[in-house]
């Protein structure tokens, strides 16, 4: 880590100027010049009062972020198979997240399992073939091209009506599948 290039960065976030950070440390001018350019290390005290005098902390200073996973590649998809139903979750560990995207391949005549009421909504858009939605006591055509959008607090399933397959991107939040 190249402590003068961030301590650097951190100074010009907050409009300083290398005299007046010297001036709130104790420090000359030059010190705070030839620390930025990595020219000298400063003591542990020195990085203490220098941070301090930024606003931050030793901890903070040295915290490296993590990097977000933001592609997963179709390699990274989970998939499980059964009775006509292909699930795929195109996020890996989404359980673990706000909402959980699933891609649903349903051969004709084949549908999910009834799920029963449970607490948040269920978005859908369907790819390719035609569906049933039936929420509750209700049920709902939705084709290729459509979406669908419910609150999950009455038993629902989905039943492709159609001759061919139907693919729907499915979100449910909180994960629930």
């Amino acid at each position: 880590m190249e402590l003068g290039s961030k301590i650097k960065q951190m100074r010009q976030q907050l409009s300083l100027t290398q005299e007046e950070l010297a001036d709130r440390c104790e420090l000359t001018k030059g010190y705070i010049s030839q620390l930025e350019n990595d020219l000298t290390s400063p003591s542990i005290a020195t990085l203490y009062d220098i941070l301090t005098a930024l606003g931050s902390s030793l901890g903070e200073f040295f915290q490296e972020e993590a990097a977000e996973k933001v592609v997963f590649a179709k390699n990274e998809f989970i998939e499980k198979e059964s009775a006509g139903m292909l699930q795929k979750w195109i996020i890996p560990n989404s359980q673990k997240n706000r909402m959980e995207p699933l891609l649903v391949e349903l051969e004709p005549n084949a549908s999910t399992a009834e799920d029963f009421p449970h607490e948040g909504e269920e978005f859908g858009y369907v790819m390719e073939g035609r569906i049933e939605i039936t929420l509750g006591k209700r049920v709902y055509s939705c084709k290729k091209g459509e979406s669908f959008y419910f609150t999950a607090d009455k038993p629902h399933a989905i039943r492709n009506k159609g001759k061919t397959k139907a693919t729907i991107l499915w979100i449910s939040t909180p994960p629930n599948f």
